[in-house]
Order: C-alpha cells, then structure tokens, then sequence
C-alpha cells in the first residue's frame, strides 16, 4: 500500500462530466488499497470570472479581500468532487487549507507556505477516507485566508506530499505531460518521458504553463517522486527527477512569456552603485526583475533596462517615478508589447553552437531580437509580442525538425 497525493486542475473539473471521470481516477488509486490525498483547483474559468466579480465593484481591491473571495473557487471543487464520490459509494471528507493547517506567510496573493499541520489528514486517512485537500490556499499568523498565486494548487500538493512523505504525486493536467513546447501552439511539438527539476523550473519559470515554479522548488529540494500526466488520457505521462536517464539533446522544450514588461531608464550616472540603488528600490516594493541589459557608459551617463512581471509593471513605473531625484534617471519608459521566448535543456552545457542555431531560427523567420539572457541551462530573448508564436514554431523546427 502506498501514499499518494493527487491534484487535479481546473479544466479537469470544469463540470459534472470530468468531475465523474476524475473520481473513477481516485477510486481506482482507492480501491487498489492506496491512501490516497486530492488536491483541487477551482473549476474552470472560476477565478477569473470571480476576478471579474470584483472588479465591477472596485477596480482596485484589497489583497486580502481578493483572497477571501478567490479561495471560495477550491472550495467548491472539494465539495462537488466529495458529492460526487459519495455517490459511488466511496468514504470521502473534504478540507479547506485552513483545516489541515496550511500555515503561511502574510504576503496575500502570492504567499509561501510555511509549514502544514498534518494531524488533520493522518486522523482522516486512518479512517480509511479519500481526503480532498482545497488547493491553492492557506491561513497566515493572523488567521486570514490567503492564496499561493496563480497555479498555486500544483505547490499545495507537493507541499502536501512532503509534509507526509508521500510515495508519489502525480499532477493531472489536460495535456499528457511535459512536452517540448505548448502543443496547443505547436502541433510537432512531443512528450518527454523525463524532464529533471533544473529544466521543469526553468521551463515553468519561463512561460510553460504546466507545473507552477515554486511547487517544482519544492520537489528539487526534497526529492518528491513527481509526475505530470493527463485526467483526460489514460496514458503515463512525464517524471520530474533530480537526473534523467536518458543522454538529452541539446534542448528538452521552448516556452514564452507574455506576461512581461520593459522598462528602461536613461541617463543615469555612470558611477559605482547605480545598479544597486534602482534595483533596492525595486525590491523594497516586492517587485521581481527578469532580463537586465545595461549599456555602456557614455558622456558620464548609462541605461539600464529590465523586464518585470506584467501585473508589476504599474507599481514598478510608480515606485521609480517616487523616487527620480534619488536614483538621478533623466526619462524612464515602459514596454507591454514584448514577449519572452527561451529555450532550456541541460544539454546545452555541452553542446557549442545552440545559442547560434537559435539566432539562426529567429533570423530565418524574420524576427528581431531586443535583449537576451542566458544561464548554463537556458537562453532568452525578448521579442515583439506579435512575433511570439511565429518563434517559438521556428525555434522547435529548428532543434526538433518541423
């Protein structure tokens, strides 16, 4: 008998269709003699039409109102699927985050999670009960409900799978796994059969939209079996491991990001500790910074651009704008139509020429290339939004044939 967590997204419980085929999935992990822990997204499109609720009250909510109300989607979810369980006949209890004591930070909408209590869950699993675990939320020190950020039902499971030294977590999407890019977007696009954690969290940082960044930090850091498969196929998916088995290529996927921004300010001093002021000012105001492109000095003064989240972006101009005469920029300017396009694989490390074959793609299609950033295992560029998709088609065509 094994410890299994599960977690199904939202387009895996959009309706009482898929929530009845999700529950032939738990029951038959049930039925085997497993314990078996679900974790749930929302349904659907909940949390943005719940979003959308908001905001023709007031276009500028509180983070901690916007959480009491966006925790409500998971809600739902474990109710309906405990409803649905029980009507084949299967024991089944349903759980919000603060009820197996999902303790977090206080940051609401992105908040980390500290620790979970795991008394709860253990009494429930002991009774033999399929436990449905609401994803995506938790409660901080003040007992206020909080949210981990968009996908963060994917980290509330291998949270979850930690805390109880799960056997395995399988994160069931509505693709068959991991593929080389969005097949959706690019029909010759593959699965892998393996992907290692370095190149899950780059890719899952850089725009692919399968596993959530922080819920794959989580399961490097502590080892957790994890596995990405289909709710709709019946078919193994992809492993995330700390080595694979298989020599790679030079590249395992190609990802975009258009959720990003530019900005760029010029005229600063060309002195020791600019860069240090504009970015301290930055992450005084909580704001992350991506790509940096500095230039080279000149008449005493430089550039510096950045890219940052897109829902950063307006905070990002204000804070900067607040505090000009310190920093000592002469004019800042802010960029929305861009899009990140990367490529990852630990291959890459050994294989001279990939940023060139990359470049090569990019020019066959005709697109221009405005920053770019690499690392041992990753290459970006920012390109115009517009041009997105086209690179991301020439990029694969050119590491895996069209």
């Amino acid at each position: 008998m094994a410890l299994i967590v599960m977690k199904f997204g939202g387009s895996s419980v959009a309706d009482s269709e898929r929530m009845e085929r999700v529950a032939w999935i738990i029951a038959e992990k049930f039925t085997e003699g497993n314990d078996v822990v679900v974790v749930l997204s929302a349904q659907g499109d909940t949390t943005d039409i719940l979003i959308e609720k908001a905001n023709e009250i007031n276009p500028n909510p509180s983070k901690r109102e916007m959480d009491v109300l966006l925790s409500t989607g998971e809600q739902v979810s474990i109710a309906l699927m405990a409803m649905t369980l029980e009507k084949i006949g299967l024991p089944v209890v349903s759980l919000t985050g603060w009820q197996i004591g999902l303790q977090t930070t206080t940051d609401y909408g992105s908040a980390r999670v500290e620790r979970i209590a795991t008394e709860r869950i253990k009494t429930e699993l002991d009774r033999r009960r399929i436990v449905l675990i609401a994803g995506f939320q938790g409660i901080n020190r003040y007992d206020d409900i909080t949210t981990l950020g968009r996908g963060g039902s994917d980290t509330t499971a291998v949270s979850v799978a930690v805390t109880l030294n799960a056997d395995l977590c399988q994160i069931y999407t509505d693709v068959e796994g991991i593929f080389t890019s969005d097949p959706r977007k690019v029909p010759t696009a593959f699965k892998l059969d393996e992907i290692t954690y370095d190149e899950m969290l780059e890719l899952a940082s850089l725009g692919a939209q399968v596993l959530h960044n922080r819920s794959v930090e989580i399961a490097k850091r502590y080892g957790v079996n994890l596995e990405v498969l289909s709710s709709f196929e019946r078919k193994p998916g992809t492993i995330v491991k700390e080595v694979t088995k298989v020599e790679h290529s030079k590249i395992s996927g190609v990802a975009r990001d258009t959720n990003i921004a530019r900005i760029a300010l010029m005229g600063l001093k060309d002195e020791p500790g600019i860069a240090f002021k504009v970015f301290r000012t930055l992450a005084n105001a909580s704001i992350n910074v991506d790509i940096i492109l500095q230039s080279i000095g000149r008449d005493d003064t430089k550039d510096i651009s950045f890219t940052v989240a897109l829902g950063d972006m307006a905070a990002a101009q204000s804070v900067l704008e607040e505090n000009k005469e310190s920093l000592g920029f002469t004019d800042l300017s802010v960029d929305d139509n861009i899009a990140k396009v990367s490529i990852v694989g630990a291959g890459m490390m050994t294989a001279p020429g990939v940023a060139a074959q990359m470049f090569e793609a990019l020019y066959g299609a005709k697109i221009n290339i405005d920053m770019i950033s690499t690392s041992e295992i990753k290459i970006s560029v920012l390109v115009e939004k517009k041009d997105a998709e086209r690179a991301v088609s020439a990029i694969h065509a050119q590491f895996f044939g069209a």
